[in-house]
């Protein structure tokens, strides 16, 4: 960050997230992430939902650090318009595999930027993804090795899930958890001075 610039703030716990941050030579000076409830609202859309809980995610943690860049993202995978939950057991793992095993589904990742002067712009990345069908041997394998925790749709792309993908039309980095392209648009259209 140069000296006349305001900190920049990654509103994420996920270690992806910031690895790839800097791969488009951008560093955080601080992580935060934020805690916010992550319900859906009714009748609320995937692209919705994605953007809403993004935007959520930087206002939390831009309360606690007023003068600064805030950056946030949430991704949400869905199948049509069902929106598979961040999988917490391994039943809820099963499930998922099982409903993406053999079809396509979208994974949606929403960036939000606060400025310093309180501006807030948002990016939505959407990829289309499709599944090899998975037999029951390399489901249960999959799930054994515990990767599903925590993950939306209850996989990450970027671990033994990726040999599941037979294509990919979208954003790769978007899937992984922060699209890159949207970004740098986003960084950049709010004012924020990229390397």
């Amino acid at each position: 960050m140069s000296q006349d610039q305001a900190p920049l703030v990654l509103a994420s716990a996920s270690p992806r997230r910031l690895e790839l941050l800097r791969q488009i030579g951008v560093i955080p000076d601080r992580v935060e992430p934020a805690d916010i409830d992550e319900r859906l609202l009714r009748d609320e859309t995937p692209r919705r939902a994605a953007v809403r809980l993004a935007a959520a995610k930087a206002e939390a943690a831009k309360a606690r650090a007023p003068a600064v860049f805030v950056l946030a993202a949430d991704t949400i995978v869905a199948v049509g318009r069902r929106i598979l939950p961040k999988t917490e057991t391994g039943d809820q793992a099963r499930a998922c595999l099982a409903l993406l095993s053999g079809r396509a589904h979208r994974v949606m990742t929403a960036v939000a930027v606060i400025s310093p002067d309180g501006r807030c712009a948002a990016r939505l990345s959407e990829t289309r993804v499709h599944f090899k069908r998975l037999t029951p041997r390399e489901t249960e394998s999959y799930l054994g090795a515990g990767e599903w925790r925590g993950k939306a749709g209850g996989y990450a792309i970027q671990g033994a899930a990726g040999g599941f993908v037979t294509a990919l039309q979208g954003s790769y980095s978007g899937v992984v958890g922060l699209p890159l392209y949207e970004t740098r648009c986003v960084l950049e259209g709010i004012g924020f001075r990229l390397p």
